[in-house]
């Protein structure tokens, strides 16, 4: 379809990202270059890839007199890439407008350009990491969840290796008189099969109701392990226990043994000063929630771990997350959708997207310092912190709670002030000057910007996170 010069004005109203890339290639560009961007593009779902337009905002149309001949910068894109990519020219009344339509890459296939599997971040050209090439090889294979953990079973066997009575009682519904209820709302969910006069148990449901996780060979390293230390390093293990138990069927026992586990902190809030266990309560059940859902199931011999030290809890996942770090409070994609569903509606975690959100709040609420959220090479880490006067904070965690408050307060229809700041922090109105140079620090580190860059009042400017 021929593209309108209305359709590209709307497009330089919209900002950069997975679908649209803007270069202003004003005398030419590099045909490598070009070659290289239509496969980022491919592998994030398809894109456009637009020429004479500046990338920088208020965008305008440059006009650029790269690529004269389409037709063969077209051939020489099949011909190495493989992929038929549609050229357009729009003429612009400020200059030609170059837009290559990449089309998605095929299911199942990952697009390389020399051996390289590319995709963007930010203005950049990365290699795709090893769990994103593995999750796109696996498409249209059954998934983990959806493959048999146990077969040939009798309707008792199910009752016996799964714990179907928690399913109703969360749900809030009676539990069938007969069993053929029980079993067909089970197969409905896709937690078990049928299979002529036997019966199978998926994964899913083996990883969600089991009674004893080891009773299936498939699920039971995917345990999740708690692990408690003497002091602020892994020296000497004071307690080590795995929840063989569901997920479901486990869940309250599992953050009960945690909160158990917890050395108590002196929590100054907002209206309260008590002894308290180190860390809310909400904020361990939803991160613990978050990484029993969000993990790579792909991920072979690795489980779950809550880790408890002195000073800190480190709840960690195999695999790492589809969407960068610095956007768990605004953003939400599980790669478990069938598990992630059942565990809310049971409501083991909240509504989808705010998890992160109470985390955070629940966190300011207690004054303590801000959670990290860390990648590392198999593994995603959240990091709970006990608490820490202000005056002992360094520079970078201050850097991350303001960023993290003005998040919170950006996806509660709110913005970011020195007053509120302060209150984040508990400081007084002396002490603003604190305030405005966490602030500054943030603003230099470009993780948040100005409401209203025309403000001339530091102290009463309101501030929204980089990528509002």
């Amino acid at each position: 379809m021929s593209i309108t010069t209305e359709q590209l004005e709307d497009w330089l109203k919209s900002a950069e990202g997975e679908h649209l890339e803007f270069k202003e290639a004003k005398t030419q560009y590099d045909l490598t270059k070009l070659q290289r961007y239509c496969v980022a593009l491919a592998n994030e779902s398809g894109g456009k890839l637009i020429l004479g337009v500046n990338d920088a905002k208020p965008r305008l149309v440059v006009g650029s007199q790269a690529f004269l001949n389409l037709d063969d910068v077209k051939s020489k894109i099949f011909d190495k890439l493989h992929i038929r990519v549609n050229v357009q020219e729009i003429p612009h009344p400020s200059g030609r407008v170059v837009v290559f339509d990449v089309p998605p890459r095929p299911t199942g296939t990952a697009l390389h350009f020399d051996g390289s599997y590319l995709m963007r971040v930010g203005g950049d050209l990365v290699p795709m990491s090893a769990d994103q090439l593995r999750r796109i090889f696996a498409e249209g294979q059954p998934d983990f969840l959806s493959q048999i953990a146990l077969g040939g079973l009798a309707v008792n066997d199910i009752v016996r290796l799964l714990d179907t009575q928690i399913y109703f009682d969360l749900l809030k519904i009676p539990y069938p008189a007969e069993r053929k209820g029980v079993l067909g709302r089970f197969i409905s969910e896709k937690l078990i099969n049928k299979h002529k006069d036997t019966y199978e148990i998926t994964n899913l449901g083996a990883i969600l109701f089991a009674k004893d996780l080891r009773e299936f060979e498939t699920v039971y390293r995917k345990a999740p392990r708690v692990i408690v230390y003497d002091g602020k390093s892994k020296i000497k293990t004071r307690a080590d226990r795995t929840n063989y138990k569901g997920y479901v069927t486990g869940f309250e026992n599992l953050i009960e043994h945690i909160n158990t586990q917890l050395p108590s902190n002196e929590v100054i809030g907002k209206a309260f000063r008590e002894e308290v266990k180190m860390f809310p309560h909400i904020a361990i059940r939803e991160l613990v929630a978050n990484a029993l859902i969000h993990q790579d199931f792909g991920e072979h011999g690795m489980s779950v771990m809550i880790e408890i030290y002195a000073d800190r809890m480190e709840i960690s996942n195999p695999g790492l997350p589809p969407i960068a770090t610095d956007r768990l409070i605004d953003g939400y994609q599980s790669i478990n959708e069938k598990l992630a569903d059942i565990m809310r509606r049971l409501r083991i975690c909240e509504e989808q997207g705010s998890g992160i959100d109470k985390v955070i709040d629940s966190i300011e609420g207690w004054q303590l310092p801000a959670p990290d959220f860390r990648n590392g090479e198999k593994r995603f880490s959240a990091i709970l912190f006990s608490q820490k006067s202000f005056d002992k904070m360094s520079r970078n965690a201050r850097i991350r709670a303001c960023y993290q408050h003005c998040c919170l307060k950006y996806v509660t229809g709110e913005q970011m002030t020195n007053h509120s700041l302060r209150e984040r922090f508990n400081l007084n109105e002396y002490k603003a000057h604190s305030a405005s140079r966490i602030i500054k620090d943030t603003l230099d580190a470009k993780m948040i910007k100005i409401d209203d860059p025309e403000s001339s009042s530091k102290r009463y400017s309101k501030y929204i996170p980089y990528w509002a």
